[in-house]
């Protein structure tokens, strides 16, 4: 299943029309005037606009474990209930997966119980990206018992699973909830897993840590009924470091560190940022969060998403577009006056980042131990390696260990002299912490494999790219990391948007009346960097595809024609934006 589902793609076939240049900023539309009710709950009552709020509001998401536990685990999978399998399952981290053999030309015209398996996908909810070896080596060994050591790193920090029986479900729950884990609203229309800093509380240079905030956040609000029902998900992002290393731009919240020169260190808070078909990211609304008002601020936020977020169409029903109506300043007063009851004071923006928010590599720690970032190969490992890092670490001394928001893994806490041995061993079994160039840089979704909304395969195409680019483009000395972002559908699930090189996956012609899977291409997208000073989003050349069989000769030629090209210090998205279209292709 996809990282985060949004919209059922339509499949096409490489003649349409790609859109012109994109702006740095793609405002979501607001809806146009109506007299027919948007559903929001302050302005037009709460009565169901539509199917999926008519069941949130006779049963939501929650209620249905009950149900998994006492009768679906006990009857099998075909006494499960339509409603909860297609829509509450999901308050629980659970999707059904992807039937095997369906091809991808497929995904448009069959209904959801066509295309899909009686196995699950599913969610671990880990918030902040926080484990300890014993919570991975149990993660692992669910893996091995009951999903066929299937195990995904994902791009919001949590671990997928496959295979997944629901007679199986409450021994999984039993065991991760017995390490402290667990998979409560890790999809659904709520508040979905907090992404935190992987390297909260450890780092030399950060700034503060927000942990004690995203535990307070999850202790109060995670699995009550206060947020069970909103509109779409709502996605959270908070760091105290400098790199401003959780992609808070395209979250429905952010708060980064930042130093007022008059308060002290606390947030700077940002909103109404999502990706997938209708890209916007989120704007500052210029106002200092101190450290003790985050959860307060943080409900305030989630509560406006509740109630005055858009419910009549699904396809609208995301922050970024009440954001788009209403701008920046009516959102900050509707939040000081009706939600927190006081002004809150205008702060700084945060300075630009002066490292890679991906923590690959070496560093040392606050404590003079050292923190090391592993790159697996667009995410995927399986439960062994989970097991097998859970040992590796505590002979070298460590219990703790994060995922991240670039489908990576950092363990913590390595005294100096176990660092390389222990750098040596963990590459032995598929995690590096000195990657090369786009093995560091390339994440996928989850694609056709499992997922339901995918019409072509992501992570093998990406994994295959990768060990072809390592050796066409060894001993090229990039100047910084080139992101390539691989995506099974036009969801965006892998941020193809916001990538130097982003790739929606769609069938194109194959010149005998055919089709094969490819891409089309997003060029010179970014987040806030060391190498950026701000967000924007990539260009898209008119016409401009490449197929998956074609994918690594494509990177190879853009990579050589950039190094030639570029000025002084320019990035590949400078050079993206102004290059020429042929240039491009």
């Amino acid at each position: 299943m996809p990282n985060e589902t949004e919209t059922v793609p339509t499949v096409t076939t490489g003649t349409e029309n790609a859109p012109a240049a994109a702006t740095k900023l793609a405002a979501a539309r607001p809806p146009r005037p109506s007299t027919r009710p948007n559903g929001q709950w302050k302005i037009d009552g709460t009565e169901p606009l539509n199917g999926n709020e008519v069941w949130k509001q006779v049963d939501n998401g929650l209620a249905v474990r009950g149900r998994i536990e006492q009768i679906y685990s006990k009857q099998g999978f075909d006494s499960i209930d339509g409603t909860d399998l297609h829509g509450r399952f999901r308050w629980w981290g659970l999707y059904t997966q992807r039937k095997p053999g369906i091809d991808g030309g497929k995904t448009a015209t069959l209904e959801p119980e066509e295309l899909e398996d009686r196995y699950f996908m599913l969610r671990v909810r880990i918030d902040g990206g926080q484990l300890t070896t014993e919570q991975a080596r149990v993660i692992g060994e669910v893996s091995r018992d009951f999903g066929r050591d299937t195990a995904d790193l994902t791009d919001r920090q949590n671990i997928q699973l496959h295979w997944i029986q629901i007679e199986d479900m409450p021994e999984i729950w039993r065991r991760l909830e017995a390490v402290g884990l667990e998979t409560t609203q890790a999809c659904g229309d709520v508040p979905r897993v907090f992404l935190g800093s992987p390297v909260a509380g450890i780092a030399a240079d950060e700034l503060i840590d927000p942990t004690e905030s995203i535990n307070e956040l999850a202790r109060k609000y995670l699995g009550t009924d206060e947020f069970a029902n909103l509109p779409r998900k709502f996605k959270t992002a908070i760091t105290g470091h400098p790199s401003q290393d959780v992609v808070h731009e395209i979250n429905d919240i952010g708060l980064v560190a930042v130093e007022h020169p008059e308060l002290g260190i606390g947030y700077d808070l940002w909103v109404g940022g999502a990706l997938s078909t209708t890209p916007r990211l989120a704007e500052r609304l210029g106002a200092f969060v101190a450290p003790d008002q985050v959860s307060e601020v943080w409900r305030g936020v989630v509560s406006i998403f509740r109630d005055y977020g858009y419910r009549r169409l699904r396809g609208k029903a995301r922050l970024k577009f009440l954001l788009a109506e209403w701008g920046t300043d009516k959102f900050r007063r509707i939040l000081e006056d009706e939600y927190l009851g006081y002004t809150l004071p205008d702060g700084p923006a945060a300075p630009r980042p002066k490292t890679q928010g991906d923590h690959i590599g070496v560093h040392k720690q606050k404590d003079g131990r050292f923190y090391i970032g592993l790159a697996p190969f667009v995410g995927r490992i399986s439960g062994q390696t989970l097991t097998r890092v859970a040992d590796l670490l505590e002979a070298h001394g460590s219990s703790r260990l994060r995922t991240t928001p670039h489908q990576k893994l950092v363990v913590l806490d390595i005294a100096e002299e176990h660092v390389e041995p222990l750098i040596a061993a963990l590459d032995e079994i598929g995690l590096s912490a000195r990657p090369s160039l786009f093995r560091r840089s390339t994440i996928a979704c989850t694609g056709i494999e499992f997922c339901k909304l995918a019409i072509v395969e992501t992570k093998q195409t990406a994994t295959d790219a990768i060990l072809e680019l390592e050796k066409r483009l060894a001993g090229i000395d990039a100047p910084h990391p080139i992101s390539l972002h691989v995506n099974g559908c036009p969801n965006s699930c892998a941020r193809i948007q916001t990538a130097d090189i982003g790739l929606k996956g769609q069938l194109l012609p194959d010149g005998n009346g055919g089709s094969t899977p490819g891409f089309q291409v997003h060029l010179g997208g970014g987040l806030v960097s060391a190498d950026r000073d701000e967000a924007g989003l990539g260009r898209t050349v008119r016409g401009l595809k490449v197929t998956a069989e074609n994918l690594a000769d494509y990177v190879e030629r853009l990579v050589l024609r950039f190094l030639a090209a570029r000025t002084d210090d320019e990035t590949f998205a400078q050079w993206a934006h102004r290059a020429d279209e042929e240039d491009l292709k």
